[in-house]
């Protein structure tokens, strides 16, 4: 009786579990595999490695990625991820590598096919799409990553050598922050969501002084280019300008004309009092109007809240 209580062993999956049979049932990593490829003699396979990395990120630790393999000591780890995983194989050198494979393939490409799995697995909608930029500060100089980017474009034109997209380096420079946190280097993370309960379906990390009046149109060309998508584009103004309406030929959209139009400016001022007709959301009114800017026809909807021009005029 005591060689047989001495034979059981106790491994914990705590909430990890559930986690783990999410990713299986969006087939997370067999999707990582065909992306990236496996190699004969890896004892871990991409795939893998990102779920033990979710697993790891969903732990609710923060520790060094020389202390990964620690944070699976004493959990389920062949139940977690796959047989014949065992701690000790999640170690920083196999991660360091994994990340290196996912950077060759490109983060953006293969964040959009691993949404894709997961929105047909799910049925998620994707009648409408919105786009956004988030700005995300950092501490620090960052001298030797600028020093190391120099580099690379030095020996990129001396070469005569060019890179793909996905291969170049981002910059963590200054630039417009959202955080309201100029004093601090940046770098961007471009987002497209369903409007179907914001399910991410593409990603985009960039350098701190991109402009999102510059990029938006071809992040909505390169999700496209993954995306069998035929609905509407939802974006903040920085979409509208006259390039952008001019280059978005053949994609449904909506955006926010910005102010600083004087057409615009002049549509607020001139609607007639009889022109207005009661939304469906109590408190406000719009008038619709027929425009045409950058030699592209579009409806305008000016929108008026009751409660917002009570506290203008008071």
């Amino acid at each position: 009786m005591q060689e047989a209580l001495e034979a059981i062993k106790v491994l914990d999956i705590d909430h990890l579990g559930i986690v783990a049979g999410i990713i299986d049932e969006m087939e997370l990593v067999e999707e990582v595999n065909k992306k990236v490829g496996i190699k004969v003699k890896e004892t871990l396979s991409p795939g893998q490695v990102m779920k033990a990395m979710i697993l790891n990120g969903l732990g609710f630790l923060s520790a060094p990625l020389y202390l990964f393999e620690e944070f699976f000591v004493g959990k389920g780890t062949e139940h977690l991820i796959g047989k014949g995983v065992l701690p000790q194989h999640l170690n920083d050198d196999r991660l360091g590598r994994g990340l290196d494979q996912y950077y060759e393939v490109g983060t953006t490409k293969l964040f959009t096919a691993i949404a894709m799995k997961a929105a047909q697995k799910f049925q998620v909608e994707k009648k409408s799409i919105h786009l956004d930029g988030s700005s995300m500060y950092v501490h620090g100089e960052y001298k030797k990553e600028m020093e190391e980017i120099n580099e690379v474009k030095q020996s990129t034109v001396k070469n005569k050598i060019e890179l793909e997209p996905e291969m170049k380096p981002i910059e963590i420079v200054h630039g417009y922050s959202r955080d309201h946190r100029p004093d601090l280097k940046q770098f961007i993370i471009d987002m497209i969501v369903t409007g179907d309960g914001d399910i991410p379906l593409y990603l985009k990390v960039d350098s701190g002084n991109v402009d999102d009046k510059s990029v938006f149109v071809s992040r909505l060309k390169e999700f496209r280019e993954q995306w069998t998508f035929a609905g509407i584009c939802v974006a903040d103004s920085a979409l509208y300008t006259s390039e952008n309406l001019s280059a978005m030929k053949g994609i449904k959209w909506i955006t926010r004309v910005p102010l600083s139009i004087k057409l615009a400016q002049n549509k607020i001022l001139e609607v007639e009092p009889e022109s207005w007709r009661e939304s469906q959301i109590k408190g406000y009114k719009i008038a619709v109007r027929v425009e045409e800017y950058a030699n592209i026809k579009q409806r305008w909807l000016i929108i008026e809240s009751e409660e917002r021009k009570k506290s203008s005029i008071t």
